[in-house]
């Protein structure tokens, strides 16, 4: 199991590796980073709104204890003083209020100065990975395409290899089809093979012996004919010569 562990791994790592591109991974980080700097942005607005809230909190009880005060003054010049003493022990509780609240101040405004800074340091360095990425992915980039041209050249890229062994496997079959065709006209011409556009035609000495014999008939052919002809013409001249052999046959016969 350890081993099948470790040879998965192994894959899994060889496969990222393969499907890795390098300039989204610097994209997904800086994405990344953008995302880390709006959020402390946006904790710095946080930050201000609260310290913000707490001042106008600072300003109202400030008001409120001048006004009471006030009061505890007109008090007195009234001949009040119990209410003089009420004005001032609410401008006590007041006094504490505000006292916390400044402590609070104070300490959200700390809080926003350091996030401040951390914003304006993570700004700089965002802006310097910025830069440096797009050097690194024209970087990339320019060697990805030598090295495709490169390998276009010599001829060792993924295409240009398919484009070689299409080109392979067309001469192959050109040459085998070119020399299946020489030994079928060779085994036609030796006679091995008949022609198939001569029925019944056979070999060389077979189509010469028909040959020969197919002279032969015809001039038998035209023997005759030729003898038939000179036949006739002796046919019809017996008719014509009969009565002279019988003219001359009379006067034989009457002479005996």
């Amino acid at each position: 199991m350890k081993r099948i562990s470790t040879v998965f791994r192994a894959k899994a790592n060889s496969a990222l590796d393969k499907a890795e591109d390098p300039r989204e991974t610097l994209d997904y980080s800086y994405q990344r980073q953008l995302e880390m700097l709006t959020k402390v942005r946006r904790g710095v607005a946080d930050v201000a709104t609260s310290r913000k809230r707490v001042e106008l909190q600072m300003n109202q009880l400030q008001n409120q204890s001048d006004k009471l005060t006030s009061q505890a003054q007109k008090a007195i010049d009234m001949g009040r003083e119990d209410l003089a003493r009420e004005a001032l022990t609410r401008k006590s509780a007041l006094t504490g209020q505000l006292s916390d609240l400044q402590a609070q101040h104070a300490q959200l405004q700390g809080e926003e100065e350091k996030l401040t800074l951390a914003s304006q340091r993570l700004s700089a360095k965002v802006e310097s990975f910025r830069t440096r990425k797009e050097t690194i992915k024209a970087t990339y980039t320019a060697a990805e395409a030598q090295t495709r041209i490169g390998e276009a050249f010599s001829g060792i890229s993924e295409e240009m290899g398919d484009v070689g062994m299409a080109i392979q496997r067309a001469e192959d079959k050109t040459l085998q089809m070119q020399a299946r065709a020489g030994a079928v006209d060779e085994l036609i011409a030796s006679g091995a093979l008949d022609d198939a556009s001569s029925v019944n035609r056979g070999d060389d000495i077979s189509r010469e012996l028909e040959a020969m014999s197919s002279q032969s008939d015809v001039e038998a052919e035209l023997a005759a004919l030729k003898g038939g002809s000179s036949a006739t013409p002796q046919l019809d001249a017996a008719p014509q010569g009969q009565p002279q052999a019988q003219a001359q046959a009379q006067p034989e016969g009457e002479q005996k």
